[in-house]
């Protein structure tokens, strides 16, 4: 066996089915499927069940113990050569594996691999405006394996493939229960290990449609920052900082607007009401001009102005949510 797809999932059959969908209509047929049933409430046997005549597809359940935990669980029944793990929110194109094969001939030597993620088409407006947020070059800096990113590339869990026996010999992912597969990607490379990132072996990948529990999700992942960089040390990036420093900026301009407003309002010269007005318009300069630049840059990638105009917020929650977790962490909370 070329290749075993590892899943694991979490009360989320829906999104399964159609994953496994995506994955009947692949060119290229030398892989397995193994999906990991997380301990779930609502479990997916009966979606892979419909799969079962269409797909070399092998169903495990077992009890909660997280993303990690699940696809070390896979990984052991696993027959492939190489391991491809894959978030169960994602859904491949029909060459997906096509051109994993590409990327693996064109660069023999690596171990393990990544590959990019996209909105895709049929999306709803809230979905393509989160992934826009995660993937800008204005919001994380492309390091989510874009061609222009600030940081060097790690695979991650949502499309990572790795050789069977180096997973092995690293003893796959830990029990982190954020930051986990960013975890095992520094391991990989501090063990000696080559990584690549695969340009064309993308995958569509779906987003929150909710901003407060997007906001939850990328707090987790700001304070799982700490945690890294204490497990290892130099990995702490400029970039992973900046999060940080817009979510103090935007509090102290948002408090300026408000002395600014109160002065305005209740000044008892002239003098204090100008310099309030004036306090108003400045502090609110710089975060109309982001929200511009977030605008057109999304307007100009989607050409919706609606997801262009849902970017907007989806862009400050993806920093301040992944700042505020990271200041959190910083401090011990």
């Amino acid at each position: 066996m070329r290749y075993s797809v590892i899943i694991p999932v979490y009360n989320r059959p829906d999104e399964v089915d159609e994953l496994l969908s995506s994955l009947t209509r692949q060119a290229f047929t030398d892989f397995e499927v193994i999906l990991v049933e997380d301990g779930s409430s609502l479990p997916c046997d009966k979606v892979c069940q419909k799969y079962a005549d269409k797909l070399s597809l092998h169903y495990y359940s077992k009890e909660n113990g997280g993303p990690g935990d699940s696809r070390n669980y896979g990984a052991a029944k696993a027959q492939g050569e190489w391991l491809i793990i894959l978030d169960s929110d994602v859904l491949l194109p029909d060459d997906y594996f096509n051109a994993v094969e590409k990327g693996l001939a064109e660069t023999p030597d690596i171990s393990a691999f990544g590959g990019p993620d996209a909105s895709h088409p049929d999306f709803n407006v809230m979905q393509k405006a989160v992934s826009y947020s995660m993937t800008s070059f204005f919001t994380t800096g492309g390091i989510r394996g874009g061609k222009a990113k600030l940081d060097k590339f790690y695979p991650r869990s949502y499309n990572m493939g790795i050789r069977k026996d180096v997973y092995a010999k690293l003893h796959g992912f830990t029990k982190m229960r954020y930051g986990e597969d960013i975890d095992f990607s520094y391991r990989i490379v501090e063990a000696g290990y080559k990584t690549a990132l695969l340009p064309e072996a993308w995958v569509w990948h779906k987003r929150r449609t909710d901003l407060r529990a997007f906001f939850r999700q990328v707090e987790h992942s700001g304070a799982a920052r700490i945690a890294l960089t204490k497990l290892h040390p130099g990995t702490l990036k400029i970039v992973h900082l900046l999060p940080a420093v817009f979510t103090v900026g935007v509090v102290l301009l948002v408090a300026i607007f408000v002395v600014g407003l109160m002065m305005s309002s209740f000044g008892y010269s002239p003098t204090n009401k100008a310099l309030g007005t004036l306090l108003c318009r400045i502090s609110m300069l710089p975060l109309a001009l982001y929200s511009l630049i977030i605008f057109i840059d999304s307007a100009i990638k989607h050409s919706d102005l609606h997801v262009a105009l849902l970017s907007v917020p989806a862009a400050f929650t993806q920093l301040m949510g992944y700042g505020t977790g990271f200041i959190k962490a910083c401090f011990g909370k």
